[in-house]
């Protein structure tokens, strides 16, 4: 029993992995209109039809709801926007509460198949430096990445202040780097493909 329950956490562990840095666009539940771009369910979507109803039940399970909320929700942070950061995030709450050593997250991160160069589209290295830390200095976010009651707190463009010794972690090669946004003063956390100069 210990090896099967092993197994069956191992493929949802991949599994959320997978799900987790699909863009919403790219899931069968958006092709066959279940939700919209947003991982929101789609009102018009009607469950009459046999096609529809077969659909839904394999395409919207509560395991895609939960990734899908997990994902919205993760978009709300700083960073969370990102699928690196998401992944990132991921592995880190992983490794954390199912206690696992580096070599069995490794094993991990192989088996779901996810090439990190997949997934930075936009990585840029260009700012960081040979200790790992970002250049000092101002920096624009490239993109909306917090979102908390209702109101935009980090907008694209924004100035986020860069000061020494801002790589806060690093796991798998996902660097993950600290920073002042200059609007509201506020910490936050983002990965080198979510600032330009």
């Amino acid at each position: 029993m210990g090896i099967l329950k092993s197994a069956a956490d191992l493929v949802y562990t991949i599994r959320f992995l997978k799900l987790l840095v699909t863009k919403f666009e790219d899931t069968d539940a958006f092709k066959k209109g279940i939700i919209d771009k947003d991982g929101k369910k789609n009102k018009d979507f009607n469950t009459n039809s046999t096609d529809d109803r077969e659909a839904y039940r394999s395409h919207y399970t509560p395991f895609h709801r939960l990734v899908f909320n997990i994902k919205r929700i993760m978009a709300k942070v700083p960073g969370g926007q990102s699928a690196v950061a998401r992944y990132g995030a991921a592995l880190a709450l992983i490794k954390e509460h199912g206690e696992l050593s580096d070599g069995q997250l490794e094993r991990i991160h192989e088996a779901t198949g996810i090439d990190i160069m997949d997934v930075l589209m936009e990585d840029s290295k260009w700012y960081v430096l040979e200790d790992g830390n970002l250049g000092q200095g101002m920096y624009r976010m490239r993109n909306e990445s917090l979102v908390d009651t209702g109101e935009s707190l980090i907008r694209k463009d924004d100035q986020v202040r860069i000061y020494e010794n801002n790589l806060i972690y690093d796991i798998l090669g996902i660097s993950i780097f600290e920073g002042t946004h200059l609007r509201t003063g506020k910490r936050i956390l983002f990965s080198a493909n979510e600032i330009s100069k």
